[in-house]
């Protein structure tokens, strides 16, 4: 006969009613595996007993990975984890997250993110005057090069709402944002990581630039001889200069960016704009970047 009994949340069987085995609290995934969250403070040695017990019927179950979240509060039990082959798959701020592979196959368990997503925000109002800034730290850090605002996109921000913030808190302007105009990926570069870069295209919405001594240097809209600016006074100022610039002429990405501005100023480039969508795996709204000039153009055409 064999019967279940429920401790710490999970079920064991036991063979004649003898075998009373403790658990680690679990629940499936989808993917025929399982996840521990762990929550109580627990010893090493009891760890250690209730992990093995469970690897045990995790294989008479047939499943596969094996995942431990463990708060930082259970930071005593990641030794125990590892020398039983737990290996760590990512870290956030309150908790390590050790994954382990059961079969005997290759693992299929997916890698951490490997990518950290980025933004450049161009802002050019109609006097063809493109925002710039000079970084205070950083790569560009006394160079005298004047570049585009850029910074990181925060988890469960959106690209488009990351451009608008970046350029906000650099400058203290209201933007209102058009379209991606391009992106780029390279590798091996923020703790190793992939890094995408969207170059994206925004409309001022206001003109009264705020100066952030902790980011910048200064932040000006090229109207003017931009080799005469060298104090912190902040300044509309003419594209032509942005691209002029020694620095600009001289890299591939930065000339690249002049050249995409340019095309946008003629009117001649359509770029990315985000069309709300819902999820495949929930309700919430995400976006698909398209672009939308040709998309109306083509659905016109469809139905005439």
């Amino acid at each position: 006969m064999v019967e279940s009994v429920s401790i710490l949340g999970n079920s064991a069987p036991i063979e004649n009613g003898v075998n009373h085995v403790k658990l680690l609290p679990a629940s499936n995934d989808d993917h025929e595996g399982v996840i521990v969250d762990m929550k109580e403070p627990m010893e090493p040695d009891v760890f250690l007993t209730l992990l093995r017990a469970s690897l045990s019927l995790w294989r008479q179950q047939a499943k596969r990975g094996v995942w431990i979240k463990l708060p930082i509060e259970l930071v005593n039990l990641v030794e125990t984890a590892v020398k039983e082959g737990f290996w760590y798959h990512h870290a956030e701020p309150s908790y390590l997250m050790l994954v382990y592979w059961i079969p005997e196959t290759a693992s299929t368990i997916p890698a951490n993110a490997s990518h950290r997503v980025g933004i450049g925000a161009i802002v050019i109002n109609d006097k063809r005057e493109v925002l710039v800034v000079q970084e205070k730290s950083g790569r560009f850090r006394g160079t005298g090069v004047w570049k585009i605002p850029t910074g990181v996109v925060d988890e469960g921000e959106d690209i488009f709402k990351a451009a608008m913030r970046e350029v906000k808190e650099e400058t203290g302007i209201d933007t209102e944002f058009q379209e991606i105009l391009a992106f780029r990926q390279s590798h091996k570069s923020f703790f190793g990581k992939s890094d995408l870069f969207f170059l994206c295209f925004l409309h001022p919405l206001s003109f009264d630039i705020q100066n952030q001594e902790l980011e910048i240097e200064a932040a000006q809209v090229i109207s003017g001889n931009a080799q005469g600016v060298t104090s912190l006074v902040i300044q509309w100022m003419p594209f032509e200069e942005y691209a002029a610039q020694p620095f600009a002429q001289k890299h591939e990405l930065f000339k690249y960016i002049a050249d995409l501005c340019l095309a946008k100023l003629d009117r001649s480039y359509a770029g990315f704009s985000p069309l709300p969508t819902t999820s495949f795996f929930n309700d919430q709204i995400s976006y698909l970047y398209s672009n939308i000039q040709d998309l109306k153009r083509t659905s016109s055409a469809d139905h005439q």
